[in-house]
């Protein structure tokens, strides 16, 4: 999409904010991990890195929500997909915390993924979805951090 867009990009690749610490941005993007998952007592492997975010589904949002007002410039913005299953409003209320000007800004349900209809009988007993959830709610999380 930028080759075609005309657009010049760096990829930078490590654990997280690693490779760009020191670094400041107007913007920052972030779909990580956020599917609440039953605990196995080892880090999620191979794909499943992607969507496992450990037993609340905030094992990466929550590092995020602490180490992203370090990365933005006065005036930057953070924008962060997550699930309704991890607790959008403890994501806003950390941002918050750290200085920075949070709101849950979209909504969309969705019907369920193989994921989460992979966990859904967990998901249902943990009291994260009713009998009744038959689709599940993504929200995009916008902060600001104050110029």
């Amino acid at each position: 999409n930028a080759a075609r867009a005309g657009l010049r990009i760096r990829v930078r690749r490590g654990n997280l904010f690693t490779p760009v610490r020191g670094e400041s941005f107007d913007l920052v993007l972030a779909n990580p991990p956020y599917v609440p998952a039953p605990a196995t007592g080892r880090r999620p492997r191979g794909a499943a890195r992607a969507w496992d975010a450990g037993h609340d589904g905030r094992m990466v949002l929550d590092r995020i929500c602490l180490e992203v007002p370090r990365l933005l410039r006065p005036g930057g913005v953070l924008l962060l997909v997550q699930s309704a299953l991890s607790d959008p409003a403890r994501t806003e209320a950390l941002l918050r915390e750290a200085g920075l000007k949070a709101a849950v800004i979209r909504r969309r349900r969705i019907a369920f993924g193989p994921v989460v209809r992979g966990r859904e009988r967990w998901l249902r007993q943990r009291g994260l979805l009713s009998l009744a959830d038959y689709e599940e709610e993504l929200v995009v999380v916008r902060a600001e951090l104050p110029v």
